[in-house]
């Protein structure tokens, strides 16, 4: 299984070769499997945006804690959730669905229903968290994808959103920068590239019931 190779050669990489730069067939591939990422009612209430700009990326930088990775890996990569949740959403979809499988819309209404009814149960706040978890599904894709396609990532939960929404104008579009990461390829100055895997042994991680 090249899958799990792959897992086992990954790390979060925290020191990226600047010089190097992934491959458009490269990148199309990761696109291509964020966008098969399975989510909540197939609706996918996310945006992904790929940076390569230096000068943004400058600008970023000083709003993920100086992190190198930001402005030295191939690209970064920012996943946002959606902040609006309406029926006009749900309606899309099922016009896609309808299109996408050959049949009447209509065959799709009780379907269409039950999501809106679903989502008119909950807050926004409510519908937010809700978002934002679909997005780490898609982050796992691209993780996935670049462990077999041999690129090196790095995952990362420290930036500060309210300051890549204001620099990416992001909440006047309905989006929300819910967690980012770096792709590209490691440098030979990274010592975390040498560091020993440590997972827990799976006795401790699953139970057969």
């Amino acid at each position: 299984m090249k899958l799990l190779e792959g897992l086992n050669w990954r790390y979060a990489t925290k020191k990226f070769d600047s010089d190097r730069k992934i491959s458009e067939g490269k990148l199309l591939q990761i696109k291509e499997a964020i966008r098969l990422t399975p989510t909540s009612y197939g609706l996918q209430l996310f945006k992904v945006l790929i940076i390569e700009d230096p000068d943004l990326r400058k600008k970023l930088r000083i709003a993920s804690y100086d992190q190198s990775q930001i402005t030295d890996a191939s690209h970064l990569v920012v996943f946002c959730n959606y902040l609006v949740v309406d029926d006009k959403v749900v309606d899309d979809y099922m016009a896609l669905k309808a299109r996408s499988e050959e049949k009447n819309i209509d065959d799709f209404k009780g379907y269409a229903d039950f999501i809106k009814q679903d989502f008119s149960n909950r807050t926004e706040e409510e519908k937010s968290i809700y978002t934002a978890k679909q997005t780490y599904l898609a982050l796992s894709s691209l993780l996935n994808a670049c462990a077999e396609l041999k690129v090196d990532a790095c995952p990362m939960e420290g930036f500060e959103p309210e300051k890549y929404n204001e620099t990416l104008g992001l909440s006047e579009r309905g989006l929300n920068a819910a967690v980012i990461t770096t792709i590209g390829y490691r440098s030979a100055e990274d010592r975390s590239q040498y560091a020993k895997k440590v997972r827990k042994p799976e006795g401790d991680i699953f139970e057969l019931i």
